[in-house]
């Protein structure tokens, strides 16, 4: 246990020097003075945390490494006495990390989480705000390494049956590898409700030991919403591979954006680990033979509802049947839900129980439930279910044997009208995992009944209650669900039902994107929604703004796409405007593209369907808004004539409106695309970005056209001008009342290219020096420090007696490119490192 409180201490260090010279320190030195005061003096705790804020000031301006890392040293001390004393502290401090500085703080919070792949919990959240964020404290392991990831969901009850096929799964897992390759793959295959998952999780609880470095979960079905005609088929997979590859030893650095790149980062990452890899409700191969572990021992355990044939046919794999549970199996889950002696007792009604549920543990657990709630006996509840199978004999659900809708039919009719209408809603939701707040607006209810109902439901088996707080609904008891919706609520209600939790979603989207960027353009007028709205992000407890965006990805994302086809057009492109912040920190390239598509779509139909001139130009504007951010993804994958012609539109719609910031952002994001295909041309976009910015009083935006216009003159060969406006952009971004001290570095990275072109080598070096070691220390800085790194070693190259810096600063380049996944890039470093050698 010292050890992996020596190692969060460290983690937990690192991140407040990123934090403390960052120019968020201000904003944060009250919250972790109260921290570092406990038990003691606030005041106190404030000085220290302002002496080493001076001192690295100090060191980073003289470039000390040295003393930097004693202030760092410092600061471990003083939280592994801290944590020693506090256990609690650990948590809080990953609390306040995960607000103030999210991107720098993620190594810390995910030793302290423990790298689990659920996501952050939120829970208990009531209409527009309220989350609760909680991060779990670091779980003991035997090899004392604060990172083991163990995300296999939690046994909630008993599992008593399948022993003999739980006992030769387990032998096939912890067979001795047959080759220094020799990898397992499992598939336990079945029909929906079957008790694969359970089978699965149940078995990696028993096989912990077998794989010391951990194990790790996706669920597909959860992930299936993401696999849309634009992400294409393998959505899921490269999700799932980020996903794993977070949890694994270097986290999220360097996870690259094609599904490609991230299966061999997958297998580079897993080649020394025994690990077990558990893949809850396949349908494709591919989904399997991305997330096969390279290290020896290693294993794969999926769950499919059928034989999966491309696996079948390469070989490889051991298919397990799981069948309906036999009379016998049966029996003994209704006595772990009623007791021996009750089943003993009417064992005759309970055999016929177990057959009328055809042995489907999903349908015995929600007769068994009714059988724990009510006056009913075995046979009392066999004769009454005999009936119901015959009288649904022709509502069986997708192919599934009528006993589900026999079971959940009844079960349905007794619930409370209040949950029962609950229920049917619920069941309309295009998503299966939600908290409470969710199924609050879902039924238009206040939270505490929406809670008081979920239990209610929880009760009667037809939603499970996870490990988190969360709710999770069954696929097949959903599907009951969303027909008894069809044929009980009026038409008009699944719209509305999008609307509440599309408008819920906006609210807190909409939170989150101003909590990360405080000055980002924004189109839509929300100041009507939020005024009234709890802000849960402005809490010092709150959720961190971008992982809760991250964990509710899918789930936003599917409430776009239904809200767009239920033509609630304002909604879905203000939702979508919101959302795309997510997109800057995370590059998911299809989910990016897709969002702000259906928020075009959603635009335009707007503008068509507008009954006033007001309502026409905000949506004209937000079409021209959503155009241009959607240059930005389409470059990344190489679409660069899609690119142009939306553009060409973003032009065209923010020309039509008045608005000058619009229009000055539109032909930055124009000039980014021609410094890509026609680099001449990308001077005249920036300067009317700069005058347009300039018209607009807009004095960031002006700082940036600046940046971009310096930079493109530059490249062009315009070399004076271009560092007459680096400089004043310099002094802009350095000089503003939160200085923007990425960007500031970026330019002076910029000035130091400017000065070689000058033929200054000297100031060249020296600032490209200086802009290095500030990007070193910021959030989001390290592809910048790369490049930043390459232009001084061309520099250094072209200089004589250079030799030494040039193959530092390749080395560190390339280190920095491999960790960022650009592993093309990484090779092209080493091999000029290689014919520097000779």
């Amino acid at each position: 246990m010292e050890a992996e409180l020596q190692a969060l201490a460290a983690s937990g260090a690192a991140a407040l020097v990123g934090l403390i010279v960052s120019e968020g320190f201000e904003r944060a030195k009250s919250a972790l003075a109260r921290l570092f005061g406990r038990g003691g003096s606030d005041e106190a705790a404030e000085e220290e945390l302002q002496a080493a804020h001076e001192d690295l000031t100090d060191v980073q301006a003289v470039g000390d490494a040295g003393a930097q890392a004693d202030v760092e040293a410092r600061l471990q001390h003083r939280l592994e006495g801290l944590f020693r004393e506090d256990p609690d502290a650990v948590g809080e401090l990953a609390r306040l990390l995960s607000e103030l500085a999210p991107d720098a703080s993620h190594t810390f919070v995910n030793l302290v989480s423990g790298g689990v792949n659920h996501g952050p919990v939120f829970h208990g959240s009531p209409i527009h705000g309220n989350i609760h964020f909680h991060v779990p404290p670091p779980p003991p392991t035997a090899t004392g390494r604060p990172v083991r990831p163990d995300q296999v969901p939690v046994m909630t009850g008993p599992f008593s049956n399948r022993t003999a096929q739980l006992g030769d799964l387990e032998a096939g897992l912890g067979a001795p590898p047959g080759g220094s390759v020799s990898v397992g793959v499992h598939v336990l295959f079945g029909l929906p409700g079957v008790g694969k998952s359970a089978m699965a999780w149940r078995c990696a609880e028993r096989v912990k030991e077998l794989f010391p470095d951990g194990q790790l979960y996706v669920d597909f079905a959860a992930l299936r919403d993401l696999v849309t005609p634009m992400t294409g088929p393998g959505g899921d997979v490269s999700e799932a591979l980020a996903m794993c590859l977070r949890a694994l030893p270097g986290g999220d650095l360097g996870i690259p954006d094609s599904l490609l790149d991230r299966t061999n980062l997958f297998r580079s990452r897993t080649a020394d680990l025994r690990v077990l890899l558990v893949l809850d409700d396949v349908n494709q191969a591919a989904q399997v033979r991305a997330l096969v572990p390279k290290g020896a021992g290693s294993a794969v355990l999926a769950t499919s509802q059928g034989r999966i044939g491309e696996l079948a046919i390469q070989g490889g794999t051991r298919f397990v049947p799981v069948k309906p549970l036999d009379v016998h199996g049966g029996l003994e889950l209704l006595k772990d839900r009623r007791g021996p002696d009750a089943v003993e007792a009417e064992r005759e009604a309970a055999e016929r129980l177990v057959r009328l549920c055809d042995g489907l543990p999903v349908a015995l657990h929600v007769a068994a439930a009714r059988l724990d709630d009510e006056d009913l006996s075995m046979a009392e509840l066999a004769a009454e279910l005999d009936d119901e199978a015959g009288r649904l004999a022709g509502l069986a659900l997708d192919g599934e044997e009528p006993s589900v809708s026999a079971v959940l039919g009844p079960a349905y009719r007794l619930l409370p009208p209040d949950a029962a209408r609950l229920y049917r809603l619920l069941g309309w939701l295009p998503f299966g995992l939600f908290d409470a707040g969710v199924g609050a607006v879902t039924a238009g209810i206040d939270p505490r009944s929406a809670k008081r109902l979920l239990g209610v439901l929880a009760k009667a088996s037809l939603v499970e209650k996870m490990h988190d707080g969360r709710y999770r609904m069954h696929d097949l008891v959903r599907l009951h669900a969303r027909e008894r919706a069809v044929e009980e609520e009026p038409d008009t209600e699944q719209a509305a039902l999008t609307h509440r939790v599309g408008t819920h979603y906006l609210v807190l989207t909409a939170f989150a994107d101003r909590a990360l960027r405080t000055e980002r353009l924004r189109i839509a007028d929300l100041e009507d929604l939020l005024r009234d709205a709890a802000d849960p992000f402005a809490a010092v407890d709150g959720p961190p703004p971008l992982e809760w965006l991250d964990t509710e990805r899918s789930a936003i994302l599917a409430v776009l796409r239904e809200a767009t086809r239920h033509e609630l057009n304002s909604l879905a492109w203000r939702l979508a405007e919101s959302f795309s912040v997510l997109f800057l920190y995370h590059r998911y390239l299809r989910a990016w593209t897709e969002t702000l598509e259906l928020g075009i779509e959603a635009a335009e139909a707007a503008v068509a369907a507008a009954k006033t001139a007001g309502e026409m130009e905000e949506a004209t504007a937000g079409g021209a808004r959503l155009y241009s951010l959607l240059s930005r993804p389409l470059l990344d994958l190489c679409e660069n004539n899609r690119a142009g012609e939306k553009l060409r539109r973003a032009v065209e719609l923010a020309g039509a409106t008045d608005r000058l910031a619009l229009q000055a952002s539109v032909q930055e994001f124009l000039g980014r695309y021609l410094e890509v295909v026609a680099p001449a041309e990308a001077a005249a976009a920036y300067r009317r970005s700069l005058h347009l910015n300039e018209q607009a009083g807009e004095t960031r935006g002006v700082a940036l056209a600046t940046f971009f216009l310096g930079r493109a003159l530059d490249t062009r060969g315009d070399h004076t001008e271009a560092m007459d406006l680096l400089r004043r952009a310099q002094r802009d971004l350095e000089s503003r009342v939160e200085p923007d001290v990425r960007m500031a570095a970026r330019v002076k990275a910029a000035i130091g290219v400017a000065h070689g072109h000058l033929g200054d080598t000297g100031q060249a070096i020296h600032d490209l020096r200086e802009a290095i070691r500030e990007l070193a220390t910021v959030a989001n800085g390290m592809q910048y420090e790369a490049q930043a790194r390459v232009q001084l070693a061309d520099l250094a190259e072209r200089a004589d007696g250079q030799r030494e810096l040039v193959r530092e600063c390749l080395s560190r380049a390339a280190e920095i490119n491999e960790a960022l996944g650009n592993q093309l890039l990484a090779d092209e470093l080493r091999r000029r490192l290689t014919d520097l050698d000779r």
